[in-house]
């Protein structure tokens, strides 16, 4: 993650967090429900819903700039190019290794020292051929009659 979507993550929670405390802050409707009774003065200058205060203004402006930080923050993390999840780390690591053709036996190179303490390789051999199998006339037979 670099800087700038670090600093867009950051910004979105501190907004999450204005945005819990002014809701929590405020008022809730059923606070006026003596108003619409005639125990107040509900139906003023500004009609029955009242005026919108400093803290209902504020709660706007913090909720349309989270939506557009979501959107932001949805933008960025899809420009992502890097694997994400364990799946995608796995298949880029397990790419086929290239293979050297059989019908050319592998030849090590040969060491110039042979200064004690130095481990020399062993020196390439080729593979003794395969005994051929027993035939039935070959094979002993079994014991048991």
């Amino acid at each position: 993650m670099n800087w700038l979507q670090t600093l867009a993550v950051v910004f979105h929670v501190l907004l999450a967090a204005g945005i819990i405390a002014l809701v929590l802050l405020q008022r809730g409707k059923g606070a006026d429900a003596g108003a619409g009774f005639g125990a107040g003065a509900s139906g003023t200058v500004f009609g029955a819903r009242g005026s919108a205060s400093f803290l209902s203004r504020t709660t706007a402006v913090l909720a349309t700039l989270f939506f557009l930080t979501s959107l932001g923050l949805s933008y960025l993390f899809s420009q992502q190019k890097e694997a994400t999840s364990v799946v995608d780390t796995l298949q880029q690591e397990e790419a086929p290794a290239p293979v050297a053709p059989a019908s050319q036996p592998l030849k090590l190179p040969a060491t110039q020292s042979n200064a004690p303490g130095t481990a020399s390789p062993a020196p390439a051999t080729e593979p003794a051929p395969a005994a051929p199998a027993p035939t039935q006339e070959q094979q002993p037979a079994p014991a048991g009659n």
